[in-house]
């Protein structure tokens, strides 16, 4: 005689049961269904080809100018018409995306690691070392990034004949030195949230040194909020740069960037708007397209928007 089936349960509702999925696993399951996710994802995909093969979009020398074709409007043979000086514009969006997909991508991890570094340090030990931290994050995030990095790098200005990675780290530098304080701020309020749970002073009462504490508990349940932040900050980073290149103190010649053919091109902007319109629509969609990558990242990673 077969044994009675409970009441409300069937022999295949385990079947209906998800597995157990992590906090990415899960986030991942949600960005997968995002459009707006995959066309960040495409137009990032576009603008970092550009940066590492720009040779695949155009084979004119973005440094060749010629004097007898100055200001043209875009044609068969310019696409995007010629500058000031005769460089071709198309030439120099395409390579222009190097310097600021470079200084954008490397700000942005720099900032995570150094204000991440602090931020748990901070969080993790406390005490002295925590108001020690804290204060100096304050006098930090006291001063605008821009103002620091026109104060910066008006101080150490560029050379004429700068090495385009020396140009490059120091825009990085002035980027990271200024703007780690809000991953530092984040990242301690996420180890004080995550520091009282229950499989932290498990791993303490059994004797798990901090270095094994913060590496296995600390870090996995507070980074994904710092990592949403770093994704929005870079595109904050490359109109920073623009910015300062456009005030001829960031990337300077023989640099390319947008930000430099965005300071070029002010001088016939009223009578020749194409010079300025490419390089600015260039920034735009890429600036856009990194916010939009965070705004995915971060509601993917927000169980309420779920």
């Amino acid at each position: 005689m077969s044994e009675p089936i409970a009441a409300g349960f069937s022999p295949g509702a385990t079947d209906d049961v998800d597995e157990a999925r992590s906090l990415s696993q899960d986030a991942w399951r949600s960005l997968r269904k995002s459009t707006m996710f995959w066309v960040s994802v495409g137009l990032i995909g576009v603008f970092v080809l550009m940066a590492i093969w720009p040779s695949l979009f155009t084979q004119t020398d973005p440094t060749f100018g010629d004097i007898n074709n100055v200001r043209a409007k875009p044609n068969a043979d310019a696409w995007f018409g010629t500058d000031t000086q005769g460089y071709d514009i198309f030439a120099r969006t395409i390579y222009g995306a190097r310097a600021s997909i470079i200084v954008g991508l490397a700000a942005s991890l720099t900032t995570l690691l150094l204000g991440g570094v602090i931020g748990v340090l901070a969080g993790f030990y406390g005490g002295w070392l925590d108001a020690l931290f804290s204060r100096v994050t304050d006098i930090f995030y006291a001063i605008p990034l821009i103002l620091g990095g026109i104060l910066f790098m008006a101080s150490f200005p560029n050379g004429a004949n700068s090495n385009y990675f020396v140009v490059v780290g120091k825009v990085v530098l002035v980027l990271t030195v200024f703007g780690w304080t809000t991953i530092a701020r984040l990242m301690r309020s996420s180890v004080l949230q995550v520091k009282p749970n229950e499989y932290v002073l498990a791993a303490r009462a059994l004797g798990a040194s901090p270095w094994r504490i913060i590496k296995s508990h600390i870090l996995p349940n507070a980074l994904a909020p710092a990592i949403v932040v770093a994704t929005i900050n870079l595109g904050v980073f490359i109109v920073v740069e623009a910015t300062l290149s456009f005030l001829g103190i960031g990337l300077t010649p023989p640099a390319i960037s947008w930000g430099v053919a965005i300071s070029d091109a002010l001088v016939a902007v009223r009578t020749y708007p194409h010079i300025l319109l490419f390089p600015s629509l260039f920034l735009s969609l890429a600036v856009l397209a990194f916010i939009l990558l965070g705004d995915a990242v971060r509601d993917a990673f927000d169980p309420k928007s779920r």
